[in-house]
């Protein structure tokens, strides 16, 4: 089953671009898993570059969720911290390919949008927060394949 999850953070609907904490909802596409069993992912093991390259899909997503992590650990006001996020989804970027380029590309994208937001007390733009979703989305059923869960 297709499958993303939001925890923690939910793309918040109305004029502005903003996170706002939510309850867990699951997306769903039932046709890709006949049983309708899930799957939960633990945090990745290493950030390392590399360990997305060795351990393909998996990997990759596992990094993806634990980045996602580390993003939303941040301090609105942190603009450092924003940097350090989009400096750690720059290497797996150039280990990946496909949709799954998309994963860090747009989570690079919003953590140094929010990083330049966070210097004036400001928030990303709904694009670069619409960018992250839609990854997550165009990735759910290789991931979930491959028994990881996206979280965002």
């Amino acid at each position: 089953m297709a499958v993303a999850v939001l925890t923690g953070v939910a793309l918040a609907g109305g004029d502005g671009a903003t996170l706002a904490p939510a309850e867990s909802t699951r997306f769903t596409t039932a046709a890709s898993n006949p049983d309708n069993s899930t799957e939960s992912s633990s945090p990745a093991a290493s950030t390392g570059a590399g360990s997305s390259a060795a351990g393909g899909a998996r990997a990759a997503c596992e990094l993806f969720n634990k980045l996602v992590a580390d993003y939303a650990a941040v301090s609105p006001t942190d603009p450092q911290g924003y940097e350090d996020v989009y400096t750690k989804a720059q290497d797996p970027k150039e280990t990946v390919s496909g949709d799954l380029k998309g994963l860090f590309t747009s989570l690079g994208l919003l953590a140094i949008d929010h990083s330049s937001a966070a210097e004036s007390g400001g928030k990303p733009s709904r694009e670069s927060e619409d960018a992250v979703r839609d990854a997550v989305f165009a990735n759910a059923g290789t991931c979930t394949a491959e028994g990881v869960t996206l979280r965002l």
